[in-house]
């Protein structure tokens, strides 16, 4: 069968349609939901690790689609979208979507090195040292206080009841800090601490710029380290955040700001 010129061209009308329409899964009052926005919205949750991508998955985020564009077309029939608060929400949004393509683009571009996850766990080794203490502590705010509770101490006092007046969250444990490396403290706590032996209490108030300290060492046991394979995914991620943080930083310096 030979075409007439006029149904020819809405033959050719019709097949060119086709590939067009298979890109969208529907339409709402005119306005087409592209299939590349269920796969976007698929994509994300599958990477999420929440479902894998199924038939009834895309289904539901098509009806979830569609559901969205009736109600934003109610919205802006109804003139939300020109309201100044909802205008300012959305300029927030719009910033933290852009800056997080920036973000992720810079980390992509600058990825964390073996090396550097190597240097960054060797330096958390060297400052947790090799022993870890467990000591109880009782901060006032005078050296006479402190003073006093050495005394009573001395005197044959529990350390856990003294404890109570601690100005610190210690005070409902009975001073106790728990286990911690010296370095975790204030140089001060800390020398007067390694200075102890298992059971021992400080002869003398150790002032710190908290207050004044009387410091038991109950303690010490070799320190607990994991390996690094065992927090090479966190130690990564410090060191990811301390990069963007320097390259926030470094963008910051060079503007001008008012």
């Amino acid at each position: 069968m030979i075409l007439k010129p006029a149904r020819l061209i809405l033959a050719l009308v019709a097949v060119a349609a086709v590939p067009a329409f298979a890109q969208n899964v529907a339409t709402v009052n005119g306005k087409a939901i592209p299939a590349s926005r269920v796969d976007q919205v698929v994509k994300q949750v599958v990477a999420q690790g929440k479902q894998p991508d199924s038939p009834q998955l895309r289904e539901a985020i098509k009806k979830d689609l569609i559901g969205r564009e009736v109600l934003i077309q109610e919205a802006d029939k109804q003139g939300y979208g020109t309201r100044p608060e909802v205008k300012a929400q959305l300029d927030n949004a719009r910033q933290s979507i852009i800056i997080n393509a920036l973000l992720a683009d810079y980390v992509k571009k600058n990825p964390v090195k073996d090396a550097e996850i190597k240097a960054e766990y060797d330096k958390f080794k060297a400052q947790a040292g090799d022993k870890e203490y467990h000591a109880r502590h009782i901060l006032v705010a005078t050296e006479a206080e402190a003073k006093d509770i050495i005394a009573k101490l001395k005197g044959g006092a529990k350390f856990e009841e003294l404890a109570k007046v601690s100005k610190d969250g210690s005070a409902a444990n009975g001073g106790d800090l728990d286990w911690a490396s010296p370095n975790s403290y204030v140089k001060p706590f800390s020398d007067a601490l390694v200075a102890l032996k298992p059971g021992q209490i400080t002869q003398t108030p150790v002032q710190s710029q908290f207050g004044f300290h009387v410091i038991k060492l109950e303690e010490t046991r070799p320190t607990k380290l994991p390996s690094l394979e065992e927090v090479k995914g966190q130690v990564a991620e410090s060191i990811q955040q301390k990069k963007l943080a320097a390259y926030r930083d470094e963008l910051m310096k060079k503007a001008k700001v008012q």
